[in-house]
């Protein structure tokens, strides 16, 4: 029983120790934008529009329009059916856009996973947490039940001694 105290003593002093630092870690990262470099801040702000309701109403009132005024132009079609200027256009941006949103996730997904390691770590000293506390009740229960054998005898015992 002690050799399975002292294993979970250590590991909870190892535990303890690396969750510290992880804390620092997350800490030092979420205070400091210094970590984040002008890349990533500028990928997380395109995701972040690409991504609304805005830009998403604003593009479709644009796209719309632009059709409309090839369609009706009674003078000039700039961009007559296929809209082929249209195509490029969406193209171009589909194309600078993807890289953003996929650099904007992959670093979210950076911030995720290290979450959800400090998470588990968290979850494993909960575990050891718990184990203790069963080993102090089992001792406990040990001990209560060591103090009513002795009653119980000491009570036999002062019962046998008043009938002899």
């Amino acid at each position: 029983m002690t050799d399975l105290n002292t294993r979970i003593h250590e590991a909870e002093g190892r535990l303890l120790e690396e969750l510290r630092r992880q804390r620092r870690l997350l800490r030092e990262a979420s205070e400091g934008a210094s970590g984040v470099s002008i890349g990533q801040k500028v990928a997380d702000a395109v995701a972040a529009t690409i991504g609304s309701w805005p830009f998403i109403i604003v593009q479709s009132v644009l796209l719309a329009g632009w059709v409309t005024l090839n369609v009706i132009a009674w003078i000039q079609h700039w961009d007559p059916y296929p809209f082929i200027l249209l195509n490029l256009a969406l193209s171009f941006q589909a194309a600078y856009a993807g890289p953003f949103i996929l650099m904007s996730q992959n670093r979210q997904q950076d911030i995720d996973r290290r979450k959800a390691e400090s998470d588990y770590q968290v979850n494993v000293k909960a575990e050891l947490e718990i184990e203790l506390l069963h080993q102090k009740i089992d001792a406990l229960k040990e001990q209560e039940l060591a103090d009513l054998a002795r009653a119980v005898r000491s009570l036999t015992e002062h019962l046998e001694a008043r009938r002899g």
